[in-house]
């Protein structure tokens, strides 16, 4: 009889965690007649609807980092778009074809917001989405879309940007930002230097934005990406994996998304 207790109860663990796993899928959507190549995660043990949240890659494209990411948000109950800002799932093996894509993409806003605001409307579609509750991330590449979207004024609860960089030539207006702001940077980031944050913090400030800047002692660029020490070594660039800043970084972008989404 013992046994069989113990075997029915282990069959009963194992049907309700069953039913709790993250959920994942390809997309594909579109932009202006470009296909663009999605990724969605959700935790199904969460009933209801609950905030989304929209993931946008590094300058390298849609890749699985970035899909990572929407998994670890999909951890904690949200549902996560992982985005493609490059059309058709295009990715980059090299420093040179990163830049000709993120350059196609930085240069030309009405570009930029068409699909970025493809993959706002498909993530409000979704049946597990709470459609006033959106929020976006993202990481070098990504972080800068995401600020510049909310310069734009797009329908977001927060805006979190992991080593993207600060500057624009559309400066944030005051009124016009809907979003609250983080960013989250390196120190020792080259590319994002400290003359840059405060040129944000400025700019943030002027705008009357509510927004948080946090900065990391020996955190060079791309701090978050394990990958990062393989790109600089390969490349001679200045990328480095920082655990320590990647956690910091983490811990605070799921308080200030949480935070964010609970304001009235």
């Amino acid at each position: 009889m013992k046994e069989f207790l113990l075997f029915a109860g282990l069959m009963l663990a194992a049907a309700s965690t069953s039913h709790a796993a993250i959920q994942e899928r390809e997309v594909t959507y579109s932009a202006n007649g470009t296909a663009l190549k999605g990724y969605i995660a959700y935790d199904d043990a969460i009933k209801g609807k609950h905030p989304g949240i929209l993931v946008v890659h590094e300058w390298w494209g849609h890749n699985d980092y970035a899909r990572k990411r929407a998994r670890m948000l999909a951890e904690h109950g949200y549902t996560a778009l992982a985005v493609d800002m490059y059309g058709d799932g295009k990715q980059a093996n090299h420093p040179d074809d990163a830049g000709k894509f993120a350059k196609e993409v930085s240069q030309n806003a009405a570009l930029a917001r068409a699909r970025f605001e493809a993959a706002l409307e498909l993530i409000k579609k979704e049946k597990t989405v709470d459609a006033a509750n959106i929020a976006a991330i993202g990481y070098c590449f990504g972080g800068s879309v995401v600020l510049n979207m909310a310069r734009a004024g797009e329908p977001l609860k927060a805006v979190a940007s992991f080593h993207g960089g600060l500057g624009t030539e559309q400066p944030a207006e005051q009124g016009k930002v809907k979003a609250r702001i983080a960013s989250f940077t390196g120190e020792d980031d080259p590319m994002i230097p400290a003359t840059q944050v405060e040129a944000f913090r400025g700019e943030m400030k002027k705008a009357g934005v509510n927004y948080k800047i946090v900065t990391y002692p020996g955190a060079t660029h791309a701090f978050t990406n394990p990958a990062a020490d393989e790109y600089g070594k390969k490349f001679n660039l200045p990328l480095a994996y920082n655990a320590s800043a990647d956690k910091a970084s983490w811990d605070e972008g799921l308080a200030f998304l949480a935070d964010a989404f609970k304001a009235k």
